[in-house]
């Protein structure tokens, strides 16, 4: 490998995963994947722990050139403070923390202006100017936005399945799959700091069973949800391209399209991560 002051260290981090990538040259030389490192649910400590446990010995050999960090929960300047000391003290080299959101904006459009969103475990969206997020719909987290997410999802299909509004044999096959009660589901939701990544979990009962017109309806609700809340929010959004990131959005990304034809808004581009934009971003700086 050649000298480390040429490669650099991209993460870009889900509340559920974080993807690294070692880069030279605009080429990923390693490649790993580690537990999500969201300040919101996790301290200094934890997320140190983490990245000295999970990521392979190689991405602590030398001092890499820079660590490029874009993480869900580092929008808040003490939050990212958080992570940024977490980093430096791992790597022992200089450390630039962002959003996920702005990971996903120029990992999907590079330097290109245009509307960029995350539909994840929750949801996103923003202007992007070609380098900077101009303009944010906000959030809001999963209790009181994340449209169109996972959680989202996840939390409409539990609370009708519980409610006896999902079909019969649906909630049947669910609860079979899943092995769980309603009170497993309700300690799941209410008692666990990591609420919507459960919800998210059981989104993708979703995905196996398309063939169900409830199932079919209701991600198209929640999805048109996403387009009025979030993306109809943009002045200009029918004038330029949008472009979508992350497993819900490339999961249902047939619906996701339909539900643009219906508000006139045309899809650049679906993803699964923003890993391999982010590469061509930062060699291009």
């Amino acid at each position: 490998m050649a000298g480390g002051q040429h490669t650099i260290l991209i993460a870009e981090s889900s509340s559920m995963r974080t993807e690294w990538a070692l880069v030279e040259n605009g080429v990923i030389i390693e490649n790993a994947i580690t537990t999500g490192l969201n300040p919101y649910f996790l301290s200094r400590r934890e997320i140190s722990h983490i990245i000295r446990l999970e990521l392979p010995e190689i991405f602590f050999k030398r001092r890499w050139g820079h660590v490029y960090f874009y993480g869900a929960g580092c929008s808040n300047a003490e939050k990212t403070k958080v992570v940024e000391s977490s980093l430096v003290a791992q790597f022992k080299t200089p450390v630039t923390v962002m959003s996920d959101l702005l990971g996903a904006a120029r990992g999907l459009l590079i330097h290109e202006p245009g509307l960029a969103c995350i539909l994840g475990t929750g949801s996103n969206s923003c202007y992007y100017d070609g380098n900077d997020i101009q303009k944010n719909v906000r959030s809001l987290g999963y209790i009181l936005g994340d449209e169109g997410s996972g959680a989202a999802l996840g939390r409409l299909f539990l609370g009708d399945v519980m409610k006896g509004i999902a079909p019969k044999e649906l909630a049947d096959k669910f609860y079979e799959e899943f092995r769980v009660t309603a009170d497993d589901i309700m300690d799941a939701v209410y008692n666990n700091a990591n609420a919507n990544r459960n919800l998210r979990t059981y989104s993708f009962f979703l995905s196996d069973n398309l063939d169900s017109d409830y199932v079919k309806t209701l991600i198209y609700n929640e999805l048109n949800r996403f387009f009025v809340r979030n993306v109809l929010q943009y002045e200009n959004c029918h004038d330029m391209p949008v472009s979508f990131v992350g497993a819900i959005a490339t999961a249902y990304s047939e619906i996701l399209l339909n539900v643009a034809t219906r508000h006139a808004v045309t899809v650049q581009k679906i993803v699964r991560n923003s890993m391999p934009g982010l590469v061509t971003f930062h060699s291009k700086e």
